[in-house]
């Protein structure tokens, strides 16, 4: 019987342990919680192709997107999306003409800001900056930051013939925190867009 007792004895105080162990940890430790982390994200190469002759205007944009046609209900000739599929981001891309009109180019320039102005209600706050590009051309830029569904927008003219609007979106339910690393390397996408960004003298129809 004594032989029975002790190993009984034996066997409940290694069963116990593990519970003190956690006791002693749980009164001991001092607890911190894991830094936020981002979705690994797989950006695409800094390699880059032309728009086609069939648009008025021509930039540089990655060959790891999308050229696709706006089929929004709104569209107009000459308008584009720059798709990214890995990173579900979309570049929209609006062009006008001018017709050396100035009542147009005020007309699109106040569309432009209201279109920014409706971000205020969830931005944080919107930076604006006017550029020349190492082409010569002048951009407006406003870089939104809060959770908005644009981040990046501009607006590029040379007040009389051309008018091009841009902005960029994600098609992602997710906080703009967690997109943060996707946002800052569109932002880069989208200067190169607009430091190569130039007028062609003939307008016609994407076929």
């Amino acid at each position: 019987m004594k032989v029975k007792k002790t190993k009984i004895k034996n066997i409940c105080f290694v069963l116990l342990l593990p519970a003190m162990g956690l006791f002693v940890t749980s009164c001991t430790t001092n607890y911190q919680p894991k830094p936020k982390g981002y979705n690994r994200l797989i950006l695409p190469e800094a390699k880059y192709q032309s728009l086609p002759d069939s648009l008025p205007y021509r930039f540089e944009y990655s060959t790891s997107a999308k050229l696709m046609r706006d089929t929004s209900w709104i569209s107009e000739k000459h308008w584009v999306e720059i798709y990214y599929p890995t990173l579900k981001a979309n570049i929209h891309i609006t062009y006008k003409q001018l017709l050396n009109k100035e009542e147009l180019l005020k007309e699109f320039l106040d569309d432009a800001y209201n279109l920014t102005s409706k971000q205020q209600i969830k931005a944080y706050g919107i930076d604006e900056v006017k550029m020349v590009t190492p082409l010569g051309k002048t951009a407006l830029i406003a870089e939104i930051s809060g959770e908005v569904p644009s981040q990046f927008q501009f607006t590029m003219t040379d007040s009389s013939k051309n008018f091009l609007r841009g902005a960029l979106y994600f098609n992602a339910k997710v906080h703009n925190d967690s997109l943060a690393p996707a946002i800052d390397f569109m932002k880069k996408e989208v200067m190169h867009l607009i430091n190569t960004l130039e007028w062609r003298k003939s307008n016609s129809v994407i076929r």
